[in-house]
């Protein structure tokens, strides 16, 4: 079977170690973590912890099976699917010549990016969506000399009923 991108979140209680426990539980078993971002939530006493991974459909059941058991996780959800809102943000840094400048402006205008710097040789780009925008707009600026790149990773909850 082949892998799959599989996007998993989970709220825990909102101690100190509790990702550490996470991405060590991944590690002990050869699971690779391709992007993790927690944060509190608006209950300071939990926090969301989102993992995205590529593994074999059997091999993530494992994944849920063997997290669900870490003490502190209180509930986990597979948001792999089409129900859940999916977003990740992106800072960009191109590199930008004053002949490139209009035409880097009008491709951050098309992926509605916003510029957050801008110096003599650089502009830095804000850009948030699903994780395929992102990289289309990485793949447009690529030409243009991408200096320096940070993703957050993706953030996903379900939609409402």
């Amino acid at each position: 079977m082949d892998e799959q991108k599989h996007i998993l979140t989970m709220l825990v209680e909102n101690e100190p170690g509790v990702t550490a426990r996470v991405s060590g539980l991944f590690a002990g078993r050869n699971y690779n973590i391709d992007t993790i971002c927690g944060a509190p939530t608006h209950d300071p006493e939990i926090s969301r912890i989102t993992v995205t991974t590529q593994a074999e459909p059997r091999v993530f059941e494992q994944i849920m099976k063997q997290v669900r058991r870490l003490i502190n996780v209180i509930k986990l959800r597979d948001m792999s699917g089409e129900d859940a809102v999916k977003r990740e943000m992106a800072l960009i840094c191109v590199h930008a010549t004053i002949k490139k400048r209009a035409e880097i402006m009008q491709i951050a205008d098309i992926f509605r990016s916003k510029i957050v710097d801008t110096g003599s040789q650089h502009i830095i780009l804000e850009v948030t969506g699903r994780p395929e925008k992102i990289n289309a707009l990485l793949g447009l600026l690529e030409p243009y000399g991408i200096k320096k790149l940070a993703r957050s990773g993706v953030l996903a909850l379900y939609r409402e009923p």
